[in-house]
């Protein structure tokens, strides 16, 4: 089945005249006292007229997370808190999911920043399409001109390609989403998140749900408000980990690398080969990368209007720490990653 398939949508009953299944929203959450107060006020104040409950599972943070979520807890009998030793993303969902109640779980991270809608958005979807994981866009949205850039590349078909949970467009089955609502049933039948994957555990799980005969549904009308990353280091750092583990991916699940994912590092590649080539005299070899600069530089051009001359001057940077840190992150990954030591109390995975 390919990404364009589209389903039968079926009119839902009248909101007052249905029953609205309960929800399980389960968040792992490490180092987040900043965004956690608002991320959970944000969920406790849904319009959906169901039931929902909160399960945090709450890894060893080094600022007061666990404090919070306790005082959390004590305000609002539906915030469930529940400890997750390895302060890990894969191994903290799966012990909320664990430790919640209902036949629909909500993914959300600490600093999710949730629509009024979103919840009742995510269950009108499911239930009209029969799908097994609902998800929508992730709405970057940054604040400093770095942010702002970072933001506008992570919206853009240069920047990262032509996910729908980035760039938008048409509701539809697609490989994966951001996040995502899923049915228990759908989680269970693939035996919950891989625990080896520190990183691209959604895609890994949505590839698994797909292969046991279930879909994966994009929805425009969900969307999550997502801060980038503050500077350039953490935006390479970011990258180059994206990069590493989504060939774990491909290592684990033969078939599922397209030239989407192969582009970064083809284009390292070929970008090293012309430096080497111009080093040893071979000037024409200087084309490549220089071919790719002015290519970025157009890029921004086009990709960055509207946005202010401070963020717009960084843009072209910013495209290029992207593709080159996934493509090099991509290129080095060890055969030995996905089998990732418990973290260390207070130790942040970035």
């Amino acid at each position: 089945m390919n990404q364009e398939t589209r389903y039968a949508v079926k009119p839902l009953p009248d909101s007052g005249q249905r029953t609205w299944p309960a929800v399980s929203v389960v968040m792992p959450v490490l180092n987040e006292e900043r965004h956690l107060t608002d991320a959970v006020r944000r969920i406790l104040s849904q319009d959906y007229p169901g039931e929902l409950e909160l399960v945090l599972a709450i890894g060893p943070s080094r600022d007061r997370t666990e404090e919070i979520a306790r005082k959390l807890a004590a305000e609002d009998a539906r915030v469930i808190v529940v400890a997750n030793p390895t302060g890990r993303t894969p191994q903290g969902l799966n012990i909320a999911i664990k430790a919640s109640q209902y036949s629909i779980i909500v993914r959300v991270d600490g600093h999710s920043l949730l629509p009024a809608d979103y919840v009742r958005a995510a269950v009108e979807t499911m239930e009209e399409t029969g799908a097994d994981n609902v998800g929508g866009i992730m709405a970057a949205e940054g604040v400093t001109p770095f942010e702002k850039a970072v933001a506008r590349a992570m919206t853009s078909k240069l920047g990262v390609g032509n996910a729908r949970f980035h760039t938008g467009g048409e509701a539809g089955e697609v490989e994966t989403v951001y996040l995502g609502t899923f049915r228990r049933s759908a989680l269970d039948r693939v035996g919950g998140y891989d625990e080896t994957f520190t990183r691209a555990q959604d895609w890994e799980m949505n590839h698994r749900i797909r292969q046991s005969g279930g879909r994966i549904y994009f929805t425009p009308r969900m969307r999550v408000t997502y801060r980038p990353r503050p500077n350039l280091r953490a935006l390479a750092r970011q990258y180059f980990h994206t990069g590493r583990w989504r060939r774990v991916v491909g290592r684990e699940h033969q078939g599922t690398l397209n030239l989407r994912y192969l582009a970064p590092p083809i284009a390292v590649v070929a970008m090293a080969a012309g430096v080497v080539a111009g080093l040893f005299g071979f000037w024409p070899g200087w084309i490549l990368p220089a071919g790719y600069a002015a290519a970025m530089i157009a890029g921004a051009a086009v990709e960055g209007r509207g946005l202010p001359p401070a963020a717009w001057i960084r843009l072209p940077l910013v495209f290029a720490t992207m593709h080159v840190t996934w493509g090099v992150g991509f290129l080095t990954s060890p055969p030995r990653l996905g089998q990732p030591a418990p973290i260390k109390p207070g130790e942040t995975v970035q």
